[in-house]
């Protein structure tokens, strides 16, 4: 398992009767390695996992591990309301021929170190495969310290990587000065990434790629070879399309701005509805500058 580079977080392709459209799922999975992507992160909150059925995430398993084969790994989110059911989502995505496993806390459920730690490493020694904790505390409100997290990364040999989505870029460092390199650190903002690159982060768990890979591919390797100049100028173009992906309604707004630009479709399940009013005036007042203002790569 490779947790470096950009790894898309994918959008779950649905069709006008909000079935999985595993065709074109399969199109986009291709699309974001041939753009330059190194993994693919499939049933995660962009996903709207929360909507799928337990059979419904692992037949999107088994579809994005078929797309892509051999040219990249697939990673599965593992988010449950039940440790029971978390850990059987883990077995049969692995059985499915996922490479990792991007582990969160229970919804809903937020409790005490104790709890959570449980829950985790359960998920974590349900199988061998790479696993990636993801922390999220604003999302999911348990926040994984950088000792907690330490402390679960010398407990399993196969927490391999974090995905850190608290908005505070001093967690890299934070984290970093507890585990050394024994994990990788992965970022899931997306108008965090430039700067935590420059904190020690060598991977990113990305939202709008789904709409711009090639840019979000550009911009990571700007940053991660020091390229400041040509960083900071795709950065001040890409960071309020990018700021998309921080606000509450960040799957029907990825998923518009991904149809407009010619890929996939803008449905979603419910309780989500389709962008309308403000919302939908906002994402089409940020597409036409960025269109506008499209900068060579």
């Amino acid at each position: 398992m490779n947790w470096k580079g950009v790894i898309p977080a994918i959008t779950t392709n649905l069709d006008a009767d909000l079935a999985v459209d595993h065709a074109a799922l399969a199109v986009h999975c291709r699309w974001m390695i041939d753009s330059g992507c190194t993994g693919i992160v499939c049933c995660g909150s962009l996903g709207e996992a929360q909507t799928l059925s337990f059979e419904e995430k692992i037949a999107v398993v088994r579809t994005s591990v078929a797309a892509v084969g051999k040219r990249a790994p697939v990673v599965a989110g593992i988010a449950s309301l039940s440790t029971t059911e978390a850990v059987a989502l883990a077995e049969a995505a692995a059985e499915a021929g996922a490479k990792g496993l991007m582990v969160l806390p229970p919804y809903v459920y937020s409790s005490d170190w104790q709890e959570m730690k449980a829950h985790v490493s359960a998920v974590i020694g349900a199988t061998k495969l790479s696993c990636m904790l993801y922390n999220n505390p604003a999302a999911y409100k348990t926040d994984f310290l950088p000792v907690q997290i330490a402390e679960l990364a010398d407990e399993h040999s196969n927490l391999h990587a974090v995905k850190e989505s608290s908005g505070d870029v001093r967690r890299v460092t934070a984290i970093r000065a507890v585990v050394g390199r024994r994990l990788e650190i992965l970022v899931g903002m997306d108008d965090a990434i430039v700067e935590s690159i420059y904190a020690g982060a060598v991977g990113w768990i990305a939202g709008l790629v789904n709409a711009f890979p090639a840019e979000s591919v550009a911009l990571f390797d700007y940053a991660s070879r020091g390229d400041k100049v040509r960083a900071a100028a795709l950065y001040e173009w890409f960071l309020p399309l990018l700021r998309l992906d921080t606000v509450p309604k960040f799957v029907q707004l990825i998923k518009w701005v991904q149809t407009e630009m010619g890929h996939g479709t803008p449905h979603v399940r419910p309780p989500r509805l389709p962008l309308t009013g403000a919302d939908l005036d906002h994402a089409k007042s940020v597409l036409r500058v960025a269109r506008k203002m499209h900068p060579k790569l």
